[in-house]
């Protein structure tokens, strides 16, 4: 099998940690120019956009220089250009680093932040922040945690060890561990492992469970229990989205904060950064592919439903969340 050649390197600089956007133009078509194309491809962006793009000069070939507005069409050329970044609202909570060395960076991500950029949130990303803040223009995630979790997330540092790191995750040889604040219920046997088929459909916003040979496995135990409430240790051997929540929901105890369990809630408005979701990545366990290290890392963040149910009941924001200390 012949091996995959890599594409050239970027020639546009990032912009607030955020990479230049990259098209190869496919091998089969009949367009005759690399605007005619963009201008179908990108049609989502609006009339004029694209055109105004080209003769803005900000759409580069590999050599960094502007496509001409006229340029011939060529099969597999590279392009790259810089989208407009989206007006974001600043989540006001930091991202801790808990550990760094050359190859890898785990940092301790907040509730509301999302781990990459996708869709509406772009520089206001886990990544992109640790981009500028710690000047890792190369820094990408191995894996991704959904904006409203909040934990451990691990980054790698040189672009030729991210496959191996990715691995990692791909063939299980992560440990990983999740603390959530969810109802108690004493008639729910604990511990117990659930086992479900999980599937998730493009353009709907929740998981569901089908009949099916499992591909989602979760141990789910208590931790300890208090006033109608319980902190739940979650194990996940399988990572199919939104695992956690979908079977905690399935228990009948779905997670406090859920926008999605067990009914979908209208989306709160920007800036609203009360009533997290109480789920928590807490322990990220693994020996490093690259230096064989074997680590072990522990979020210092808690749940703040946990910590003061009224707190979080009524919106006040905590210290404890907006820090990440205990």
């Amino acid at each position: 099998m012949r091996r995959r050649t890599p594409p050239p390197p970027s020639p546009l600089p990032q912009r607030e940690g955020v990479d230049a956007v990259r098209v190869r133009l496919p091998f089969d078509g009949a367009w005759r120019t690399v605007r005619e194309h963009l201008v179908e491809r990108l049609a989502g962006a609006g009339p004029g956009v694209v055109a105004g793009m080209f003769d803005a000069g900000l759409v580069v070939g590999a050599d960094g220089r502007a496509v001409a507005p006229d340029a011939a069409y060529v099969p597999g050329m590279f392009v790259w250009f810089h989208r407009e970044l989206p007006a974001e609202v600043r989540v006001p909570f930091a991202v801790d680093v808990v550990y760094r060395d050359e190859h890898i960076v785990v940092a301790d991500k907040p509730h509301f932040l999302a781990t990459t950029p996708r869709g509406g949130h772009v520089a206001e990303t886990a990544l992109a922040r640790l981009r500028r803040e710690l000047d890792i223009p190369t820094l990408s995630a191995a894996h991704r945690l959904d904006r409203l979790t909040a934990g451990l997330v691990l980054f790698t540092v040189r672009p030729d060890e991210r496959g191996a790191y990715q691995s990692l995750f791909r063939d299980r040889r992560v440990g990983k561990e999740y603390e959530a604040v969810a109802p108690y219920d004493p008639a729910l046997a604990l511990p117990r492992t659930v086992r479900s088929r999980i599937v998730k459909e493009r353009g709907v916003l929740t998981a569901r469970e089908v009949e099916g040979a499992p591909n989602a496995v979760t141990h789910v135990e208590i931790a300890e229990h208090r006033d109608g409430l319980a902190r739940y240790r979650l194990v996940p051997a399988t990572g199919q989205t939104h695992q956690l929540r979908v079977h905690m929901n399935a228990l009948g105890v779905p997670i406090l904060g859920d926008p999605l369990y067990p009914e979908v809630t209208d989306p709160a408005p920007a800036g609203d950064f009360r009533r997290p979701l109480q789920l928590l990545a807490r322990t990220l366990e693994f020996t490093d592919p690259v230096t064989g290290t074997a680590h072990r890392f522990l979020s210092t963040r808690t749940l703040q439903a946990w910590s003061s149910y009224t707190e979080w009941a009524t919106g006040r924001p905590s210290a404890a969340a907006a820090t990440g200390t205990p």
